[in-house]
């Protein structure tokens, strides 16, 4: 998958040996920290950057997490997790991206290319959605700019950095 849509061209793929450094580089940052699931961790060490590596590779096809590469350097990541039992009709979309690369309309694009990828290649899943903290206003902005509307708002739902939040709810259904 791949944008020309965008100031900076980048292409979504699988993660692999190699990637440590840019995968440390760029997600070693407490801004992305602060907006992410604590299973992000944070420092984000070479150690942890191999353990994700390895883990993408031993997941079942399809994939569901891909690196967002940007000439050649792991810039970011976007991926699913797919719901279960009777929530196996949704699915969770996330993302991260470098700060260097803010503001230019990759993530923007990634969602949209991952979005279409995910109902294209899970039949089964009819329903996408994403949860943003409260002070995360940039990645709301980027869920309704790829076409996700606003499904509402979970008071005091997810705790972060010892601070209780309300999460913002984003989905996209299947057409």
């Amino acid at each position: 998958m791949s944008s020309n849509q965008t100031k900076t061209n980048f292409t979504l793929r699988h993660f692999k040996n190699g990637d440590q450094e840019s995968l440390v580089e760029n997600g070693n940052n407490i801004k992305i920290f602060n907006n992410v699931k604590d299973t992000f961790p944070h420092p984000y060490t070479y150690e942890d950057a191999s353990w994700w590596i390895e883990f993408c590779k031993k997941v079942d096809r399809p994939v569901t997490s891909f690196a967002i590469d940007v000439n050649g350097q792991v810039a970011g990541g976007i991926g699913i997790i797919i719901g279960s039992d009777v929530q196996r009709v949704t699915a969770e979309i996330g993302y991260w991206l470098g700060e260097k690369y803010w503001g230019q309309g990759i993530v923007v694009e990634a969602l949209k290319q991952m979005t279409s990828y995910a109902f294209q290649t899970f039949p089964e899943i009819v329903r996408l959605w994403a949860a943003v903290f409260e002070h995360n206003k940039p990645s709301m902005r980027v869920l309704e700019k790829a076409g996700y509307e606003f499904e509402g708002v979970r008071k005091k739902a997810v705790i972060k950095n010892g601070v209780v939040l309300d999460e913002y709810v984003y989905v996209m259904f299947r057409e």
